[in-house]
């Protein structure tokens, strides 16, 4: 049994390691992981961008975690600041996800209103697998145009045909057999996820930084909720990193 603060090796114990990330067995629907990063004092970012707060231990979670999963549902805003691409996996991580059943790279799905992305970034030329670029009714045939081939643009509206519906995006996702959904924010985006009550598990790193300023929390929202999680393990590095992990209550 791991004690309250297990010291981990990111070298040396993946296996373990794919244990206690592992999905839910046999699912049925969504389940959602976000996973997000903060500094001591509570800010999202450094400089404007997440990735300034990782090390080697965060950055090789991260890749764990994408690796694990059929998706990754991330909102416009973190693609365009991080500049982010198409999943980068080993051979022998796609031969695990063979084995799992899983799709050799899992796609980049994209929530976004407006669908004002552009086509020469990395999310559409750094990637093996078109990104699912999730829009709502009043803009998806005008993304569809602009973007081509280039990704597969998706009706993902609610009632109103106006903004994007996190609860029609994750029936999307399970219709097409995508049920291990890993978020990596941005902020906005987890929020809404919080506060429409889709969120499963948090799994955040807390570095130890302090960057002061104003810097953004992990979730940022008008809405608020009282969710209780529980946690299912608490790790440490020899950086200092804490890596934590919350599931729903059960």
């Amino acid at each position: 049994m791991l004690g309250a603060i297990d010291t981990v090796d990111f070298g040396d114990d993946d296996g373990r390691l794919a244990e206690l990330y592992s999905y839910p067995q046999d699912l049925q629907t969504c389940w959602v992981r976000g996973n997000m990063i903060a500094s001591l004092d509570g800010g999202a970012t450094e400089d404007g961008k997440a990735g300034g707060l990782a090390g080697p231990g965060d950055r090789a979670l991260f890749a764990l975690m994408r690796d694990q999963a059929d998706v990754i549902l991330v909102g416009a805003a973190t693609v365009r600041i991080e500049n982010y691409s198409g999943a980068q996996l080993s051979v022998a991580q796609r031969q695990a996800r063979q084995r799992r059943g899983q799709a050799e790279v899992p796609p980049i799905a994209v929530i976004t209103q407006s669908a004002d992305l552009d086509v020469n970034a990395k999310l559409f030329t750094r990637t093996e697998v078109p990104p699912l670029i999730l829009t709502c009714t009043h803009t998806v045939d005008g993304a569809r145009r602009r973007l081509g081939s280039a990704a597969e643009v998706i009706d993902a509206s609610g009632r109103d045909g106006g903004s994007v519906d996190p609860a029609t995006v994750l029936k999307i996702l399970a219709e097409r057999k995508l049920l291990r959904v890993l978020t990596e924010g941005g902020p906005q985006f987890l929020s809404l996820l919080i506060e429409s009550d889709l969120l499963d598990e948090l799994c955040l790193t807390i570095a130890p930084i302090l960057v002061g300023g104003v810097a953004r929390r992990i979730a940022t929202g008008p809405g608020q909720v009282h969710t209780r999680l529980r946690r299912s393990h608490l790790l440490t590095d020899d950086e200092g990193y804490l890596y934590t992990r919350y599931v729903r209550g059960q």
